[in-house]
């Protein structure tokens, strides 16, 4: 199979993928100076991309920040974008995000329209934002992480992939098909990988590496509902473009 054809997306493109990925995550690692922590639904991130964790006050991570000079911890935290679809490799993007971790004021909250507003708050000053994906690695801006949001599919995005996969597999081969002399022969599988509101995205998998298809909305969708319906138009308008992102991963 021949190499990603994917480019590295521009920074605003980046930044809204970064804050799509924070969005719909529920985990994190956070590793500090000899310690690492496996954080489940302790963390918010606010309208501007201030995360905010939630930790007892009697926990490791509240005592090492504590402890820390000034009160102010290094850490750097990282989320993995894993497909909710049961593909070869689920993996669609890495996080990783450097800062400080200190205890949050009232004011690190109540600034934050969808901040964290109960248990101990550890706030997290960013120093650096880094996006890993098929396409390469790219540093992110401070300015454009903050100013960026979610894609407006990122939060129903895990539900829209398993129906799909789960209820309308005819479907799915039927995008396959659209694809005609596009695709490589020899597509053993095809799953859904990924959708946003300016399209959706196949896995096709051979027998060795796999093929991302990508298949463009006729318009922008505003929500899941808007999705499926633009799922049906392609269904029904074949001419619309496809694009195809081979890969030699196994």
């Amino acid at each position: 199979m021949s190499a990603v054809t994917d480019t590295v997306p521009s920074d605003q493109a980046a930044a809204e993928r970064v804050r799509s990925v924070l969005a719909h995550a529920v985990s994190l690692s956070l590793t500090t100076d000899g310690q690492c922590y496996d954080l489940i639904g302790m963390h918010t991130v606010g309208q501007t991309g201030r995360i905010t964790l939630t930790a007892q006050a009697d926990s490791p991570l509240t005592a090492q920040v504590a402890a820390a000079p000034h009160g102010s911890l290094a850490v750097l935290l990282e989320f993995t974008d894993i497909a909710p679809t049961p593909l070869r490799d689920r993996v669609r993007a890495r996080v990783t995000i450097s800062g400080w971790l200190a205890p949050a004021g009232p004011t690190d909250v109540v600034g934050e329209a969808d901040g964290n507003g109960g248990g101990e708050g550890l706030r997290l000053d960013l120093a650096r934002v880094t996006l890993r994906t098929a396409a390469g690695t790219q540093e992110v801006s401070l300015d454009a992480y903050a100013l960026a949001r979610p894609d407006a599919l990122a939060v129903e995005e895990a539900a829209m992939l398993t129906h799909l996969a789960d209820a309308h597999a005819d479907m799915v081969a039927d995008l396959v098909i659209l694809a005609g002399s596009r695709l490589p022969y020899g597509v053993v599988r095809a799953l859904p990988l990924a959708v946003d509101r300016y399209g959706i995205t196949l896995r096709c998998e051979y027998r060795e590496g796999h093929c991302d298809l990508r298949i463009p909305f006729p318009i922008e969708a505003r929500d899941a509902a808007e999705a499926g319906e633009q799922v049906r138009r392609i269904l029904t308008t074949p001419s619309c473009s496809h694009h195809r992102h081979p890969s030699p991963r196994a």
